[in-house]
């Protein structure tokens, strides 16, 4: 059974988390997880969670990635850290590797991290093998002997004279020569093509007297020369230790024909997992479904070097139309679209198929494909193979990812693999932007519904009071204005209208001939009036608003110097930044209009009264804000 890897997460972030867990299981690595947030956490999850590795970002609310690495190389410093971070500069990096961190992966190149992950615990195995290695080696010559002989690769020690002295099993496999037919004999003149020879031996003099050589300590490709006469490539290390009195020449050799043989699929495959990577980084930077799909066409055509790549959807009735397309005869290849699926003679066409079976559809040869008119058309633009990969979002076949080669036999085994799972990611990509866009819309019915009611609740307070009439709405605008011109951000703009636009709710509760009286109010009335921010409050409490529109109610006949109502509230640290900028508004349109106990005082006494009280009654800042949008912007109520 494979041992379950133990990842110790250290992300704020639970999608992030959830994308990295995403790319470790579609790799088939099975492992458990555990994210952490803090400091506290992270050192508990060291002692009782005991990862193999640790994915961490690089900075936190109220942690950091360097201090964890720090607490990690302490603690348990075998164990791998890999930094997973949005963005990390250059020099952040080198220096998160000389503090030793294993590696590190940007999120928008998730498909680097299962790479990272497997280099560093084979890095850290390797590491735990080699120090086991020494200590067996410092123990016993003999125990050297037996894992040279065991190894896989071709153990050769030749003294200053470049004669034999080892020569091991994998060695005597390798060229076809047993240890007693090369013991004392010159290597060069057995394995080494006559071609070679000359230069081997020219750097001979100088390792004979200091052991030192163009090639000692490096590794290299060359040719090696087998018993039977035939040559082969190998990869050789060669290195030099001193043995009783004398430099000896270590080298290792390894058998390199059959990476050769691969080298042309893993250029094919790594243009493969170019594509992959691009489409990746695309996707998590996707903000709508149509530039998405084109985008990922595009990035199938230019980095994968495809001939074609289009997106058909399916829709009511069976028809299968295109989305997006890009490449060789985009347009007319496409041009017959859409596709009927329920079309009996056109059954054979990848595209149908892998939307009705939800299996990837494959044509190696499309000269031998069993569907006439796909078949001409698709060979009149060039495309000599063909891909089709079925799209699934929300557990559903929603269409297909096509991909055209100009080459015959264009999709392999590991590619298709390569590509099923970029289908995947883009059908992940696809249900994600769509979940997103029905939350965005619900977001908006909910705030439209929010602003209506906000407004009938205006109109209501209004319709008892016709003599403030309109005030609500002006003083909404001037604060909206003073607050966009403090640079507040657009939310706490919009949370600053709402709350100006129903400031005064309280006042449902006062009686309306109090409200509409002519002429000064007696004492006993004002102070009627003066509850009426307390009784907003009381009304708008209980209401989950994302803004601060209770406290704005209850602070808005707040005054700096103490001498305001309901509270009292004294200084700048007791009132909130919207109720004093309302307080300011308020206050202008209030001289500003008519009053049934007195006229209007006009637009030059308002202004001369906030400036007036500027820093004792009312924010300097508001105050200087409001002066400049009426004296130098033509600020006017609508």
């Amino acid at each position: 059974m494979v041992r379950e890897l133990q990842v110790l997460m250290l992300e704020d972030e639970p999608a992030d988390a959830e994308f990295a867990e995403r790319a470790l299981r579609k790799a088939g690595i099975v492992f458990a997880s555990l994210r952490v947030d803090s400091r506290a956490a992270f050192i508990a999850a060291l002692d009782e969670f005991c990862p193999d590795v640790i994915l961490a970002d690089y900075k936190l609310p109220a942690f950091d990635g360097l201090t964890a690495l720090g607490i990690a190389r302490e603690k348990a410093p075998r164990i791998p850290f890999i930094f997973v971070s949005g963005a990390m500069g250059e020099e952040f990096a080198i220096e998160t590797l000389h503090q030793g961190a294993a590696d590190y992966v940007l999120k928008g190149h998730l498909s680097k991290l299962v790479p990272a992950v497997n280099r560093a615990l084979l890095d850290a195995e390797e590491h735990r093998r080699r120090e086991e290695a020494e200590t067996a080696l410092k123990e016993s010559e003999e125990r050297f002997r037996n894992m040279a002989e065991s190894a896989q690769d071709g153990i050769a020690i030749i003294d200053a004279d470049g004669l034999v002295t080892y020569w091991n099993a994998a060695a005597e496999r390798m060229f076809g020569y047993r240890q007693d037919e090369l013991l004392g004999r010159n290597m060069h003149d057995l394995i080494v093509p006559q071609r070679f020879r000359d230069a081997y031996r020219k750097g001979w003099p100088d390792f004979r007297a200091g052991g030192q050589g163009a090639v000692i300590g490096t590794t290299f490709e060359v040719v090696g020369l087998k018993k039977e006469g035939c040559e082969f490539p190998v990869e050789l290390s060669i290195s030099a230790a001193p043995i009783k009195g004398q430099w000896h020449a270590i080298g290792i050799i390894r058998d390199i024909s059959e990476r050769k043989r691969g080298e042309l699929a893993l250029r094919r495959s790594n243009r493969f997992l170019r594509t992959l990577s691009r489409c990746n980084e695309t996707l998590v930077h996707a903000d709508d479904e149509r530039e998405l799909l084109q985008s990922m066409c595009r990035v199938v055509v230019e980095v994968g070097e495809f001939a074609l790549a289009w997106v058909g959807f399916t829709e009511d009735g069976g028809m299968i139309r295109s989305v997006a397309q890009v490449g060789r005869c985009a347009g007319d290849f496409v041009s017959a679209l859409p596709i009927d699926g329920q079309d009996a003679k056109l059954a054979a066409q990848p595209t149908i198929r892998a939307v009705h079976t939800g299996e990837i559809q494959v044509m190696q040869d499309i000269a031998a494909a069993d569907c006439p008119a796909w078949r001409d058309r698709a060979l009149g633009c060039g495309y000599g193979s063909a891909i089709a990969l079925p799209l699934r979002a929300g557990g559903a076949v929603i269409g297909a990812l096509n991909i055209y080669a100009a080459e015959t036999g264009g999709f392999g085994a590991e590619e298709v693999g390569l590509l099923s799972e970029l289908a995947g990611d883009l059908g992940f990509g696809i249900a994600m932007l769509r979940v997103r866009a029905a939350r965005e819309e619900d977001a908006h019915k909910l705030e439209q519904a929010l602003e209506d009611t906000i407004q009938a609740i205006a109109t209501t307070i209004e319709a008892r009071d016709p003599y403030t009439a309109g005030h609500q709405k002006r003083v909404a605008q001037l604060a909206a204005a003073i607050a966009r011109d403090m640079g507040l951000p657009e939310n706490r703009i919009t949370g600053v209208l709402r709350g100006a636009e129903i400031h005064d709710i309280g006042k449902i509760y006062i009686p309306s001939e109090i409200l509409s009286r002519p002429g000064r109010l007696s004492a006993a009335e004002f102070s009627l009036i003066k509850i009426h921010p307390q009784v907003g409050y009381d009304i708008v409490k209980e209401i989950d608003f994302p803004w601060p529109v209770a406290a704005m109610i209850l602070q808005h006949h707040e005054r700096l110097d103490g001498s305001g109502y309901p509270n009292g509230l004294r200084g700048g640290e007791q009132i909130i930044l919207e109720a004093k900028i309302l307080a300011v508004a308020d206050v202008v349109d209030a001289m500003v209009s008519h009053r049934p106990y007195r006229a209007a005082l006009g637009l030059d006494a308002a202004l001369e009264e906030i400036e007036r009280n500027r820093g004792r009654l009312y924010d300097e800042a508001v105050v200087d804000i409001c002066l400049r949008l009426f004296r130098a912007k033509g600020f006017a109520f609508v």
